[in-house]
């Protein structure tokens, strides 16, 4: 019993009773049989992935006078060439190239970086206007371009073993101490359904851009590259349906450099990528707060498989979710070093609804949280939408060491339910358990050093 005894005292009486009074484990509904019907949609969805259809046509930027010192012109100029094709391939070959100014992919394009090629971008950020249609933060708004852009559009590709650099220099890595005003002035134009056209953050605001942003797209492939140093998230898919992303590696140490944030899209495959980050990983997300519910788009259908992670936090979802999430599907990833392994996350004006979320077969090193639901952040406009996360299964997870083992903050109205925790060992554990509002979770052969835990949890204020 030497595990529970870092517990508050009340809490290690509520888990003691759950653990050993007899409760049922009837109680749980979320049989081992209905999980293995979920990872059979899992199946599903990955065959169902429709890749993008390029014309094998290649368009090489040095045929359009390309110059080192700024090869944007080269690269706007190969892509309205193959644009006028129908389509096909812009090649960017080995070498040091710099663009001032965003790189914007159309239909039926793939921008190829051959080995041994540097596509860097300018630290000026005013080569990074005017303002383009984007979402920062699930916000809906008109900012600074992305400096990879591709917008309504179809069949679209970035390949190839070359590097994206958004510059070590970058003037935007400076904004992030200076961004609060803008940030939340756009929160507050969100919540008061400011018209979006309205909504305009461009010279003298503070709002950094992602380096590579999908935003309204059909038919997506990110394959092989490697990204560094982006302004802001890495590579942002948002109301994008079928995208793959294979093979990427991510190594970017901004301020909120995630790894891939997945919004308010569906039908998505993360597999066979490398992610060193300054922020989540991999993080699922649908927009925030009234804004997000208004448009209410929900990322669904997701499989993130095979990943090789590090960073602040591995496996997010949130906070960013009013339009909900569901039927997300990890599998087979490795979790290295961190914050928190599995980060879920939420605020008191969210809203939104997370369910049916399946996790397996991960191996994670160390981290000072293992699984960490944070659903109480304090709301800034209000705190009256409370946001829902339930029917959650985490299965067959090797860890060595972790600081704690399940942290729950939920509010009184929202509690988190129906999760079960099932076949996870812990080599070393420091604290067991910190709830705080939680329904119905189940633990089935959970080993903690030399501890196990099997039964059924619910503590609510």
């Amino acid at each position: 019993m030497n595990a529970m005894m870092s517990l508050p005292r009340g809490l290690r009486g509520i888990v003691l009773c759950a653990l050993f009074a007899g409760v049922s484990t009837a109680v749980c509904a979320i049989s081992s049989d209905a999980v293995a019907n979920d990872w059979k949609l899992a199946e599903k969805i990955v065959a169902g992935i429709q890749a993008p259809v390029i014309p094998a046509r290649e368009f090489f930027v040095a045929d359009f006078a390309a110059d080192a010192k700024d090869v944007r012109p080269a690269i706007v100029a190969a892509i309205d060439a193959a644009v006028r094709a129908g389509g096909g391939r812009v090649v960017i070959p080995a070498g040091e190239w710099l663009s001032r100014g965003p790189v914007v992919l159309q239909s039926r394009i793939e921008l190829h970086l051959q080995e041994g090629a540097v596509l860097r971008f300018s630290a000026d950020p005013e080569d990074y206007l005017p303002v383009v249609k984007s979402r920062w933060e699930g916000t809906e708004l008109f900012t600074y371009s992305p400096l990879i852009y591709a917008s309504n559009v179809e069949d679209v590709a970035i390949t190839g073993t070359g590097i994206i650099d958004g510059n070590a220099d970058s003037l935007f890595k400076s904004w992030h101490p200076q961004q609060n005003a803008d940030m939340q002035r756009l929160r507050r134009m969100g919540a008061d359904s400011v018209p979006v056209g309205q909504r305009i953050f461009g010279k003298g605001t503070f709002l950094r851009p992602p380096l590579v942003q999908f935003f309204h797209a059909k038919r997506v492939l990110l394959q092989d590259f490697t990204a560094l140093n982006s302004p802001f998230w890495v590579n942002h898919i948002v109301y994008t349906d079928h995208a793959t992303v294979r093979g990427i590696r991510v190594d970017s140490h901004f301020p909120n450099n995630d790894g891939i944030d997945i919004e308010s899209s569906s039908n998505v495959l993360v597999e066979n990528s490398w992610f060193r980050t300054g922020d989540d990983s991999v993080v699922v997300k649908s927009g925030r707060d009234l804004d997000g519910r208004s448009i209410g788009v929900p990322s669904q259908r997701i499989v993130v498989r095979n990943n090789d992670m590090g960073g602040e936090d591995g496996i997010a979802l949130g906070s960013e979710m009013s339009g909900g999430i569901r039927d997300v599907f990890f599998t087979d990833n490795i979790l290295r070093k961190g914050i928190s392994a599995f980060r879920f996350k939420s605020n008191l004006d969210r809203g939104g609804l997370v369910e049916n979320v399946r996790l397996r077969n991960l191996t994670v090193e160390s981290f000072d949280s293992l699984f960490w639901f944070q659903l109480n952040y304090p709301g800034e406009l209000g705190g009256f939408f409370p946001s829902t996360y339930q029917d959650i299964v985490f299965e067959n997870i090797q860890v060595q060491e972790v600081g704690t083992f399940l942290e729950v903050h939920a509010p009184d109205a929202a509690p988190l339910k129906d999760v079960v925790f099932r076949d996870i060992h812990v080599e070393k554990v420091a604290t067991p358990l910190v709830i705080e509002n939680a329904v119905n979770l189940k633990f089935e052969e959970v080993k903690l050093g030399s501890q196990r835990i099997d039964g059924v949890l619910s503590w609510r204020k």
